[in-house]
């Protein structure tokens, strides 16, 4: 049985506080606007620390699925790093970087992302990623009866610009993983940002969505079983995609940190267990509960479509 905890858009902020130097006259200052308006949808660290505590205890493998910084500042990513090496001392921890995390075309070339988590990417086929910004991918790490399948959908984009891109040379490279004899005797588990099914029309998926995620589809189309992970939505959702031979659970985890008064959006982590066989034995989430910061078993809501 191995036991995967899934948590998604912590956006760590910096300790040290707004570096206004480095926010103005860029997207950063759009990103900034945004975290002072939706006080609704505030981050809280202490929920952020229960969260990450409750995963460690309860899983065998931590997942986050991006968004790991708010606006991709040198300050937030070490703080960062030092919440997921807490984690990490205790049990194994495989990010992807969000569209937060990849913010300004600055953030990729001096290659900030793989630079501070490439050491939570170590992949068991590296001969099959390709280089892109935020690292090395497909990264495919080999648990027991799982294939943990690490993709980038990050790439910067222009102020109000949220959309995310997987590519058609990392495409490729995931078709070639997907065949690989290690993998089709496992039950893969892809981990990915944005959102690989959005029934919006294509303006609002070009604008804040995963803008090749037709294509990811297809190369995802062979599969019988197994998870699509990811997050950007801050909100927790389930959906099925059929497949060729079968079918896949898409599943959404909310932000980490998120203090709000709905279950299904406050801060906590969704829990899988694949058992010895490589089926999904459970899927349920962890929610916080604010009255005595402790998280309670909770369903999650299945849709029609990930939107």
């Amino acid at each position: 049985m191995l036991r995967i905890a899934h948590l998604s858009d912590p956006h760590v902020l910096s300790p040290a506080g707004v570096e206004w130097g480095k926010i103005l006259f860029n997207k950063r200052i759009t990103g900034y606007a945004n975290l002072v308006l939706h006080r609704g949808r505030a981050f809280r660290r202490e929920y952020l620390l229960a969260v990450l505590d409750a995963a460690a205890a309860c899983a065998d493998h931590v997942v986050i699925t991006g968004d790991i910084t708010n606006l991709a500042l040198e300050s937030e990513y070490a703080e960062a790093r030092r919440v997921v090496d807490s984690v990490a001392r205790r049990v194994e921890v495989t990010v992807v970087p969000g569209n937060h995390d990849i913010y300004l075309p600055s953030i990729q070339r001096e290659r900030r992302f793989p630079r501070y988590f490439g050491k939570f990417l170590v992949s068991d086929l590296p001969a099959f990623a390709v280089e892109l910004p935020a690292g090395a991918y497909p990264c495919v790490k080999l648990r027991g009866p799982a294939a943990i399948i690490a993709l980038s959908s990050a790439v910067p984009r222009p102020p109000f610009v949220a959309a995310g891109y997987v590519g058609k040379v990392q495409l490729a490279a995931l078709e070639k993983v997907l065949a690989h004899r290690e993998v089709t005797r496992r039950t893969p588990v892809i981990l990915i940002h944005h959102p690989p099914v959005d029934g919006r029309i294509r303006l609002a998926q070009l604008r804040d969505g995963l803008v090749d995620a037709a294509s990811l589809r297809r190369a995802l189309a062979p599969l019988a079983r197994g998870l699509v992970l990811f997050g950007h939505l801050h909100v927790r959702l389930r959906c099925v995609l059929p497949t060729a031979s079968g079918a896949l659970d898409v599943i959404c985890a909310s932000g980490a940190a998120l203090d709000h008064p709905d279950p299904s959006i406050r801060a906590g982590f969704n829990l899988y267990e694949i058992d010895d066989n490589g089926a999904i034995a459970t899927v349920e989430a962890r929610v916080l509960d604010p009255s005595d910061g402790t998280l309670r078993p909770a369903m999650i809501v299945e849709r029609t479509g990930c939107t």
